[in-house]
């Protein structure tokens, strides 16, 4: 294993988390990892956010304070990104916490791979106050069971398989793929897109690398571009440009609201499709102009590219054990898209 220690540059956007700010701040300090630099850009805050930025600056040089020319996330990542130094990107979010071996661990595991290799880690939820809700303890163990596998492009289009913060990335790399240029939201989930696109390697590893704060006014719960988090919109665009083979007949599997939403954006795209499901009451029905079939006809078609918008975990475990049996393949053959 190389013993090189290269420079990180961590890209961290800041705006009104001063209640949070000292503990990001003191949690990246206390990096066994000593090779790094804080690039921490104010987004025009209202609150003491850059004065507690400022004290730090000069308690550690290794603190650099910038102040964003445009307001909103990505523009102000995008403007701190011009002054990075490091050979290695990572990214934190300032009310965010690192355990102390985060970067030693990253970086140690990136030395084993080199250019062209993102490397991954696990996520941990917490609160101030209360319990971390369900569905964020749901998404948790998700992505963290797509770590310990190394399932990240098998799973791409379900949800952001990697996220914001725990992922290091050679400057090249994360310069080929656009950086924080595209203005689009979620910026994490299309960075993943980004990432599969370019098919660069995702090595995941099986370690709790990031610890992230869920409150009620985090962006992810207050923004309208996270309304809709099935992102329907920004997964069929990464499919049709990635993956879609229109040799192959398409099928749409899914009767419920995911179903309904996918089907009036796939006719909007001009893309013929079978619909099926199980439900014996829909088997039959036009819907949309499109008449519902059970999902038996996927044997009868010639190749087909199967996309999977059914909601119920339970739901589609058994279809993809189905599927297997079939001898259809993830990712070459059937996609989960919910």
């Amino acid at each position: 294993m190389s013993t090189a220690q290269p420079l990180v540059s961590i890209i961290m956007a800041v705006k009104d988390t001063a209640p949070y700010l000292r503990d990001c701040i003191d949690s990246i300090i206390a990096q066994t990892y000593l090779n790094w630099e804080l690039i921490a850009i104010n987004d025009h805050s209202s609150d003491g956010t850059p004065e507690i930025m400022e004290s730090y600056a000069q308690l550690d040089s290794r603190v650099k304070v910038f102040h964003s020319d445009r307001p909103k996330l990505i523009p102000t990542l995008k403007y701190g990104y011009q002054f990075a130094k490091g050979d290695l990107i990572n990214r934190m979010d300032s009310d965010d916490k690192m355990p102390k071996d985060k970067l030693e661990v990253l970086v140690n595991e990136w030395n084993k791979y080199g250019k062209g290799t993102i490397i991954a880690g696990g996520t941990k939820h917490f609160v101030d106050e209360g319990e971390v809700g369900g569905g964020f303890l749901r998404y948790e163990e998700w992505l963290n069971d797509v770590a310990r596998r190394g399932i990240h492009y098998q799973e791409v289009y379900q949800e952001c398989v990697i996220p914001s913060h725990c992922w290091i990335i050679h400057k090249d790399d994360f310069d080929m793929v656009d950086g924080f240029n595209p203005e689009v939201y979620p910026e994490d989930y299309d960075l993943c897109f980004r990432f599969y696109k370019y098919q660069l390697k995702v090595i995941g590893i099986d370690k709790i690398l990031h610890y992230w704060r869920d409150r009620s006014n985090r962006i992810s719960r207050t923004w309208e571009e996270y309304k809709d988090n099935r992102y329907f919109d920004m997964k069929l665009r990464y499919f049709y440009q990635l993956d879609r083979h229109w040799s192959r007949p398409l099928v749409l599997w899914g009767a419920g609201r995911n179903g309904k939403d996918m089907a009036k954006l796939l006719q909007a795209a001009g893309d013929n499709f079978h619909w099926v499901c199980d439900n014996k009451k829909k088997i039959g029905l036009d819907v949309y102009g499109v008449k519902m079939e059970h999902f038996d006809i996927i044997t009868e078609l010639d190749n087909p590219q199967i996309m999977i918008v059914v909601a119920s975990p339970e739901g589609k475990t058994e279809i993809r054990e189905l599927l297997n049996s079939w001898n259809k393949k993830p990712v070459e053959d059937y996609w989960l898209f919910a």
